[in-house]
């Protein structure tokens, strides 16, 4: 069987980029009204969504940044390779720190997979928030992702068998309703194998819609709307998200925030 590798299995189970990239696109033409050329993606990891946008056209220019270089380099390896020339040449990836304000500006900045989490109390959430509007052109947007509900809140851990032969197990281990920090953990076992525990460890504070909203509004943003996961046949989200007033009191929600500068 062939090497395990950590990345491929995350991004089979919890990423798809296309999806990002495109709502992306099709939010900023909604609400401003002209296309996005330029993407910032902060903690971009093996910065997938960057390459992905890159393939939308060819006007779309990509920054990554992230701090981790071993994500990097598996990136540059497996998605920018994969990459035309062309394409190649409109992605960029910074090894460095979201909050460096030598990082470029964008018509869009993005911090996906509840990256953001790791600022545990609301003076660097805000500090981070304040870098993001900095580095949004002037007509720009931020977004982030966002997700609660009671199963964040309560221990358990839920399995998902994939179709190529291995289950994927999100695992919320703990948390502290003073503070709302929470630890999470993502396991995987392969068939015929035993699980391999903690392959990714999350140690996050639990921020919520309002919370993001308020800060968002603190540092700047003129504008900021929730687009909500809506739900399928059986009640799991279904990948479409618009834009609501009001959510849905739920075991588990995704959701979007965007802020407009």
């Amino acid at each position: 069987m062939k090497e395990f590798d950590k990345y491929y299995y995350y991004h089979k189970s919890v990423q798809s980029p296309d999806a990002d990239v495109e709502f992306f696109d099709k939010t900023f033409r909604e609400l401003r009204g002209r296309e996005a050329v330029t993407l910032k993606e902060d903690f971009c990891g093996t910065f997938s969504i960057s390459c992905e946008w890159s393939k939308l056209n060819e006007n779309k220019q990509a920054c990554g940044v992230d701090l981790d270089l071993e994500p990097i380099e598996y990136g540059k390896e497996k998605y920018l390779s994969q990459l035309n020339d062309n394409q190649k040449s409109r992605v960029r990836v910074i090894h460095g720190n979201v909050m460096s304000p030598e990082n470029p500006s964008a018509d869009i900045v993005s911090a996906s997979n509840f990256s953001y989490f790791i600022f545990k109390t609301r003076a660097e959430l805000k500090d981070y928030f304040a870098k993001a509007y900095n580095s949004v052109n002037s007509d720009g947007m931020f977004i982030v992702d966002c997700f609660g509900g009671t199963d964040t809140t309560n221990p358990v851990e839920e399995e998902t068998e994939h179709e190529e032969g291995f289950s994927y197990f999100w695992d919320q281990d703990s948390f502290d309703p003073v503070s709302n920090f929470a630890q999470f953990y993502i396991h995987f076992q392969r068939e015929g194998e035993a699980k391999r525990e903690k392959v990714f460890s999350y140690d996050w504070r639990m921020w919520s819609i309002p919370e993001i909203k308020d800060l968002m509004l603190e540092v700047g943003f003129k504008d900021v709307s929730i687009y909500w996961e809506g739900t399928d046949e059986d009640g799991e989200g279904d990948g479409v998200f618009r834009a609501v007033k009001e959510g849905e009191d739920c075991e588990s929600w995704i959701s979007y925030i965007v802020g407009l500068k």
